[in-house]
């Protein structure tokens, strides 16, 4: 246990999170999400729902303020506006740390090439169907 490092943060997700570079994305998906199949580096966190997690992650974590887009949602099938619960809880919790950034909606086409693209995705125990998201990492100013 650290001080003020969320307990979530497991040692494997810790060094990942410190060895992603500007730029890097990191992708945080549900339980039914085939991560294994689909990851160059896998981190579980089973039992752990994806908010909190989420949570997590963005208390440590800067996000990309070099280019317009820079986290990711997946969406409900083919309907890219519609927004489940879950959805909009993601969007609140992005809210409460990235105030300023707006939670871009991806299609499944678009979606999963990205996650297989990412440095790193981190499988949670969300039962919440489309509960997934893509951040990419930003820089610590001097």
């Amino acid at each position: 246990m650290l001080k003020g490092i969320n307990p979530i943060l497991s040692p494997d997700l810790l060094a990942t999170l410190r060895a992603m570079g500007h730029g890097d994305e990191i992708a945080i998906v549900d339980g039914n999400y085939p991560a294994l199949e689909h990851a160059r580096r896998l981190v579980r966190l089973d039992g752990h729902a994806l908010i909190p997690v989420l949570d997590a992650i963005l208390s440590v974590m800067p996000i990309d303020d070099f280019v317009a887009d820079a986290i990711f949602r997946s969406t409900k099938g083919p309907e890219r506006d519609t927004l489940d619960p879950v959805h909009e809880e993601i969007i609140a919790c992005c809210a409460k740390h990235e105030p300023d950034r707006a939670i871009v909606p991806l299609l499944g086409p678009d979606f999963y090439p990205r996650v297989k693209a990412a440095h790193t995705v981190v499988q949670t125990g969300e039962p919440r169907l489309y509960a997934n998201v893509i951040l990419k990492k930003g820089v610590i100013y001097p």
